[in-house]
C-alpha cells in the first residue's frame, strides 16, 4: 500500500498555521502545542528544598544553591513533601530508587539532562578500520518468551540486547559479528567484554549505556522509609540513553482477572510533565497507579513500546508526542506500540496527543481487560494501528485524524466500542473477531479472560465518521472480519449502529469495495460492497444516512499537502450525519455542538 509521504515536520508545520487561524477555536484535534513547553520554574512551596547539580559534591547538603548535592544523595534524603531543584547540564547517573511523593524540577529556566552513558575514551586500534574498548556494564537480553523463532531471519537475537551505543549523539546499531561492523554499527562480545566500532573515535564522544533505569518509583521499604502511596511530581528534565528504561512506577500487577479494588493503589497521583524522554531501548518507561497524568511529554526512539500504562485507572495522556517507536532495530514479531495501556486499567483518557511517524509500531493499543477507555481529539500518522483496542470492554474514540495508518482503527475481540466524528485519510477502520480465549489454551495464557467472551464481542457503534482515499490507498474503507470457524456461532454484525458515514475516494485503475462484511448473511465468503447502500440492503438498520463520492475530486479539505484536514464549508456533504448522543457532543467541546458534520472537523 503506497501512501503519501507525510513527516512530522510537515504536520508541526501544520499546527502552527492552525494555532493561528481563527477557525482553531473548534478544531479537534486543537493543533497543539503539544511536546514539552520551555518555561521559567517557580521554587516550589516544599517542606526543604534540595538543590543538585552535574557537580554535585555527595558531603554537601543540598540546601541552598552554593551547596548542591548529586541527584542520588538528594533522593536518598527526601522524604514526602520535599522538591529537588535541579541546576542544568548533564547527570551521567541511573539505578535511583525513591518511595516518596516528592517532585522533581528544574531550577528556573536551566535544562537538566540526565544520561544512563557514559563516555568511552580508552579506544584501541585494530586493523581494517575498527576499534575496540574494554566495558563491563553490560546488558545482554533475551526475547520474551512468546516471541517465536520464525522472526530470526527479519529479527536477529542481537537485536534484543539492550545495550546502546552513540557516536556524537547519533545511535548505532549492533552487529552480529565484528565481521559485520561498519561505520554505522558495533558489536559487543558479552564473554569477553569487548565493544567494537567501525568509526575512528578520535574527536569523537563515544557514549555507551551503563545504567537500566534512571529513576523507579518503588513501592518496597529504601533509604530507610517506607511507601508513602503518592506518587511524585517530575517535570521539565530530560531522560534519555537507558538501557531498558527511563522511569518505572512500581504497583501490583495482576496475573489474571482482579477485583480494581485490590490494585493500583500502591502509588496514586504521579504527575509526569514537559519531559522529554528518548532513546532508551526498552520503553521510555512502566507506569503503574490511579489518577496518573502525563502530559506535555515528548517521547521519541523508544524500543518496543513508549508511554506503557499498566493495571491503573483515572489516568490521563494529554498534549504528548510520541513518535519513531521501534524505528531502530524494528524488532518483527513483538508488537511494539507508541502507547499501550495493559491488563486491566480503567477509564485511561487519551486526549490531544499526537502520535506521529511510528510505522513500526502500533499507536494508541488499549490491550487485554481494559474497561471504558476514552482516545478523544489525537492526531494519528503514518503508524500502524492508529488506535487498537483488544480484548477490553466499552471505549469512545471521537474526533481524531488518522492520516496514511495500517488501519486507522482496529477493534478486535472487545465489545462496545463507540467510534465518532473521526477522519480518516488512507486509513482503514477494522472491526475483527476470532475464537481466542481462555477456553481455547491462548498462547498469552490467561489475557483473553480479562476481556469479553467469544460470545460477547459486539455493540460497536460507527457515527458520523469522514473516510477518504486518493489514488493510491487500495483497499475497503470499513472491514468487518471474523474468523470462518464462527460462522454458525456469531451471525449478527459486530455493530449495533452504524450510520451518518462519509466516504469519498478518487478514481483509482481497478475497482476497490468500499466495505468488507463478515458474517456474509448469504455465503461462506466475505462480502464486497460497493457503496454504503449495498450495506443498507442487507441491514436496512444500517448507513441510512451514510453518503459516498465515488471517483471525487471536488472540495473536501483545506490542504491535505500541508497536513490540514478541516473540512470545507464547499465539499457537497459537509452537513451529512446524524444527530449525536449528549455525551458524545460534551466529550467533543465546542465542536459537539456544531453539528450535523462527517468527520472530527466542523465545516469552516
Amino acid at each position: 500500500m503506497k501512501h503519501r509521504p507525510y513527516t512530522i515536520f510537515t504536520r508541526l508545520l501544520s499546527i502552527f498555521i492552525c494555532v493561528a487561524a481563527p477557525l482553531a477555536a473548534f478544531a479537534q484535534p486543537s493543533g497543539g502545542p503539544y511536546g514539552p513547553i520551555q518555561q521559567t520554574y517557580e521554587l516550589p512551596n516544599a517542606k526543604t528544598l534540595y538543590f543538585v547539580a552535574p557537580d554535585g559534591k555527595t558531603s554537601a547538603t543540598g540546601l541552598s544553591l552554593e551547596q548542591p548535592t548529586t541527584l542520588a544523595s538528594a533522593i536518598a534524603k527526601v522524604v514526602t513533601g520535599d522538591a529537588i531543584i535541579l541546576r542544568g547540564g548533564t547527570y551521567r547517573t541511573g539505578g535511583l530508587r525513591l518511595n516518596q511523593g516528592v517532585t522533581i524540577q528544574p531550577y528556573a529556566n536551566e535544562t537538566p539532562i540526565v544520561k544512563g552513558t557514559e563516555i568511552a575514551t580508552d579506544w584501541e586500534a585494530l586493523s581494517e578500520n575498527r576499534w575496540q574498548t574494554s566495558w563491563t556494564r553490560l546488558f545482554p537480553a533475551q526475547p520474551a518468551d512468546w516471541w517465536r523463532q520464525r522472526n530470526v531471519s527479519r529479527t536477529p537475537l542481537h537485536f534484543f540486547n539492550n545495550d546502546m551505543l552513540f557516536i556524537d549523539g547519533k545511535l548505532l546499531s549492533s552487529s552480529g559479528s565484528v565481521d559485520e561492523v561498519t561505520e554505522d554499527s558495533y558489536h559487543i562480545d558479552y564473554q569477553e567484554g569487548i565493544v567494537t566500532i567501525g568509526t575512528d573515535p578520535a574527536d569523537r564522544i563515544v557514549e555507551i549505556t551503563t545504567q537500566n533505569s534512571a529513576i523507579v518509583r518503588t513501592i518496597r521499604d529504601v533509604h530507610g522509609k517506607s511507601n508513602d502511596r503518592i506518587g511524585p511530581t517530575i517535570r521539565g528534565i530530560t531522560f534519555t540513553q537507558y538501557a531498558r528504561l527511563a522511569l518505572e512506577i512500581e504497583g501490583i500487577e495482576p496475573g489474571a482477572y482482579m477485583d480494581p479494588s485490590n490494585f493500583g493503589k500502591e502509588v496514586v497521583g504521579a504527575t509526569l510533565e514537559h519531559l522529554t524522554i528518548s532513546h532508551c531501548s526498552r520503553v521510555a518507561g512502566y507506569f503503574r497507579g490511579d489518577n496518573l497524568t502525563i502530559r506535555h511529554c515528548l517521547v521519541a526512539d523508544c524500543g518496543t513500546e513508549g508511554i506503557y500504562i499498566i493495571n491503573s485507572a483515572d489516568v490521563l495522556l494529554e498534549r504528548n508526542i510520541v513518535t519513531r517507536t521501534n524505528s531502530s532495530e524494528k524488532l518483527w514479531g513483538y508488537y511494539a506500540s507508541a502507547v499501550k495501556i495493559f491488563n486491566q486499567s480503567y477509564r485511561t483518557v487519551c486526549r490531544e496527543n499526537l502520535i506521529i511517524d511510528n510505522p513500526h509500531a502500533s499507536g494508541i493499543w488499549y490491550d487485554v481487560g481494559n474497561v471504558d477507555g476514552v482516545v478523544v481529539n489525537n492526531w494519528f500518522q503514518n503508524t500502524r494501528d492508529g488506535f487498537f483496542f483488544e480484548i477490553s470492554k466499552g471505549a469512545t474514540c471521537a474526533g481524531n485524524v488518522f492520516v496514511d495508518c495500517t488501519p486507522g482503527t482496529r477493534v478486535l475481540n472487545s465489545s462496545g466500542v463507540k467510534l465518532y466524528q473521526n477522519t480518516y485519510y488512507n486509513s482503514r477502520a477494522d472491526f475483527i473477531r476470532t475464537p481466542r480465549s481462555h477456553n481455547a489454551n491462548d498462547h498469552f495464557g490467561w489475557h483473553a479472560s480479562a476481556g469479553p467472551d467469544v460470545q460477547e464481542r459486539h455493540s460497536h457503534a460507527f457515527i458520523n465518521n469522514l473516510l477518504a482515499a486518493d489514488e493510491t490507498f487500495e483497499g475497503s474503507l470499513v472491514a468487518f472480519y471474523q474468523s470462518p470457524e464462527l460462522a454458525d456461532q456469531l451471525t449478527e454484525p459486530q455493530v449495533d449502529a452504524m450510520d451518518g458515514n462519509v466516504y469519498t475516494r478518487h478514481p483509482t485503475e481497478t475497482e476497490q469495495a468500499l466495505i468488507v462484511l463478515t458474517p456474509n448473511p448469504s455465503q461462506d465468503t466475505p462480502l464486497e460492497l460497493a457503496s454504503p447502500k449495498d450495506l443498507n440492503a442487507l441491514y436496512p438498520e444500517f448507513e441510512r444516512a451514510s453518503r459516498f463520492l465515488a471517483n471525487y475530486w471536488g472540495p473536501l479539505f483545506h490542504g491535505v499537502q500541508l497536513g490540514n484536514f478541516e473540512l470545507l464549508k464547499t465539499f457537497p456533504e459537509s452537513d451529512a450525519g446524524i444527530k449525536l448522543p449528549s455525551s458524545i457532543k460534551k466529550l467533543l467541546g465546542p465542536a459537539g455542538k456544531k453539528g450535523p458534520f462527517p468527520g472530527a472537523y466542523p465545516p469552516q
